[in-house]
């Protein structure tokens, strides 16, 4: 076996992927305001899942400025895919919908502003993909609700289950027969924070 890569944090940093302006414009905004976004590493890596799985429909609890919801949005293969994304803040939510705008995408875009579990109760739409973001402590109690609208066979990922508030999240879902999944605990340059938890879990 040959051996380690020294300082593995900054090696790996310079792998960090391309973006475009919109993106990087939207990166620097959350580096101002404190903004939590998922980064450019994992939000190549959810496209790469979404492209990968042929999702079609997918669902996003968390919206924020909608940096993911892009690179999610732009995984779609065919005009024909859709996002809904959930919010709470109204403004974030404002912010998002001029974003996908200015990306061009706000025709495949659904933006729904108020609590996820209120908006997910009477929702009956089967997901190809569901991406969960929003604060950690809810996590485990929209998990019934992402396995009822997910068809067999889909894809979850969960952000930020290294937090102390996902813990609940991450024992039961690891215990569920609903799902098969896993957790990684990873660094991610530019994530926030940069050594953190991502769950995949696929529908049983």
């Amino acid at each position: 076996m040959s051996d380690l890569i020294d300082n593995p944090e900054e090696y790996f940093r310079q792998f960090i992927p391309e973006r475009d302006q919109l993106l990087i414009e939207l990166e620097e905004e959350a580096r101002k305001e404190e903004i939590p976004i998922v980064g450019p590493i994992v939000g190549e890596l959810l496209h790469i899942l979404a492209r990968a799985t042929q999702a079609e429909r997918i669902l996003e609890l968390g919206t924020a400025t909608g940096y993911s919801t892009i690179f999610l949005a732009r995984a779609f293969a065919t005009p024909r895919g859709r996002l809904v994304t959930i919010d709470n803040d109204p403004d974030m939510a404002a912010r998002a919908a001029t974003n996908f705008r200015k990306a061009g995408l706000d025709r495949q875009i659904d933006m729904i502003v108020g609590d996820a579990q209120e908006k997910l109760s009477p929702m009956n739409e089967c997901f190809d993909f569901i991406f969960l973001d929003i604060e950690k402590e809810h996590y485990a109690s929209v998990l019934p609700h992402c396995g009822r609208l997910m068809k067999p066979g889909g894809l979850l990922v969960a952000d930020n289950t290294r937090f102390k508030d996902a813990d609940s999240f991450n024992r039961l879902i690891s215990r569920s027969s609903e799902w098969r999944s896993v957790n990684l605990f990873a660094y991610l340059p530019l994530h926030s924070p940069e050594r953190d938890g991502l769950c995949l879990a696929l529908r049983r």
